[in-house]
């Protein structure tokens, strides 16, 4: 699909390679108001659309193992699970770090996919992908008797939906001019995260649909979605030249100084979400022995910060990015600090209102890290002269570095399960891992002001 326009006379639209096909778009100027508003925001929303589509399917098995441990971990007694399984909490909890941990590691190879194959194509192999972690896991859970090496390893597959975040934002990035980039990273990124709420509140209704407990539904449940996710992407979805198979941009963004400290915030967003919505479920039923509350209340959290997301992305094209991050790190440490006080006092209530807080910070933080990135690097070509070819290579490297900040940020999840599996299994609670957390981000609040907010900064003037 090949799209034309007179360009407008101050906007000269970059040389391109053509390509053969319908779904590859070889004119693209979302920056151009005429082009913009004529063509490409129907074409741009279209994609957005099966773009969120099939995130939202790759979230879901990414964390589909989070809410199945619960019925796999033993209870506070020591007797199996309905289920027929008797794991540990560690057990539980290494086996809600593993995804996390892949997933992150998979974003970067994801990240450089888009360029090489195609926004559109690599969404139709990725969400295919999803079909492996899906049947690996039915086959597995039927048999408590599997060794737990066996589990992590089959887990480990779930990295699989991970992946597709980073490629997804990446691919979504270029679609949309920088005015409106927070907004539809926010929804796209939304319409991802709330796949771990849609899954930790049916799944659990799957798996004793007819009575009993059937754990391989769980993985049966998304073998279809998987599949009409990636259909929806062939039929639907579009390539841009823009993005071309060149991956130096990818390359690029890891000389800016700005990715890496931008990397830092999101593991204290992203990474806290992930890890929370990982964790949380099983932290019921490990602090609280409430296992009930797990199965049919935990999705809240992630369903909150899901929807908190482009809220994140919406007050930071008014106010400024940097300012609302520093405000979910703000956010964050009274969480943390209301959760440490709930687990002391043996508060079951306080413990899920802190946790409901501290996921609502996430969501707006994430939404508002992403928001930052376009526009650093938007700053940096205007610096750098602000030629067309100069911003279309700020756009490609800020593409890049989105992918890599996801994947560090992402190594957040793998890491808070394991604290707490490590502060339960030295200090028989929760506790120090808290104490951490609000530690950890006062000093992300700091990084933040001294970096992105102090007036005496470039970023700090023009408002990041």
């Amino acid at each position: 699909m090949t799209v034309t326009s007179n360009p407008a006379p101050d906007i000269a639209a970059p040389p391109q390679t053509h390509h053969k096909g319908k779904h590859w778009i070889d004119d693209w100027r979302p920056e151009d108001p005429e082009f913009w508003n004529g063509t490409g925001r129907p074409i741009a929303r279209r994609n957005l659309i099966f773009s969120i589509f099939a995130e939202h399917i790759g979230f879901s098995v990414w964390l589909l193992w989070s809410i199945v441990v619960v019925q796999m971990t033993a209870a506070a007694d020591g007797s199996a699970a309905a289920s027929g399984w008797a794991l540990t909490t560690t057990q539980a909890l290494w086996l809600v770090a593993v995804p996390s941990g892949v997933g992150a590691f998979l974003r970067i190879p994801y990240t450089f996919a888009v360029p090489v194959f195609g926004g559109r194509n690599w969404t139709v192999v990725s969400a295919l992908l999803l079909l492996i972690p899906c049947l690996l896991m039915s086959w597995a859970v039927s048999d408590p008797g599997f060794s737990f090496v066996g589990l992590c390893l089959i887990a480990a597959t779930a990295g699989f939906g991970g992946g597709n975040f980073a490629s997804s934002m990446a691919n979504i990035s270029f679609f949309y001019p920088e005015r409106e980039k927070g907004w539809a990273l926010g929804l796209n990124a939304a319409g991802g995260n709330i796949g771990v709420a849609v899954a930790q509140k049916i799944i659990p209704l799957v798996v004793v649909a007819g009575g009993g407990v059937a754990l391989s539904r769980a993985g049966l449940f998304y073998v279809p979605l998987a599949i009409a996710a990636a259909v929806c992407a062939f039929l639907f979805m579009n390539n841009l030249t823009e993005a071309k198979a060149d991956v130096k941009p990818v390359f690029q963004s890891l000389r800016h100084r700005d990715t890496w400290i931008m990397s830092l915030l999101y593991i204290g967003t992203f990474g806290s979400f992930i890890g929370y919505s990982a964790a949380f479920p099983t932290l019921l039923k490990a602090v609280f022995d409430r296992g009930d509350i797990a199965l049919a209340w935990a999705f809240l959290g992630a369903g909150i910060g899901s929807v908190a997301r482009p809220l994140g992305g919406k007050l930071s094209d008014h106010y400024g990015g940097a300012r609302i991050t520093a405000l979910s790190f703000v956010m964050l440490a009274v969480g943390a600090a209301a959760a440490l006080w709930s687990v002391n006092a043996v508060n079951l209530p306080m413990f899920f209102v802190a946790f409901m807080f501290l996921f609502v910070a996430t969501g707006i933080g994430n939404g508002s890290t992403y928001r930052m990135i376009s526009k650093i690097f938007r700053v940096k070509g205007e610096d750098a002269g602000g030629a067309p070819e100069t911003m279309v290579l700020m756009r490609r490297q800020a593409a890049g570095a989105l992918g890599i900040i996801s994947s560090v940020g992402a190594f957040g999840g793998f890491v808070v399960p394991l604290a707490y599996a490590w502060s339960k299994a030295q200090f028989g609670n929760i506790q120090p891992a808290l104490q951490f957390y609000v530690v950890f981000f006062i000093l992300l609040l700091a990084v933040t002001w001294f970096f992105y907010i102090r007036k005496s900064t470039r970023m700090g003037q023009v408002g990041v």
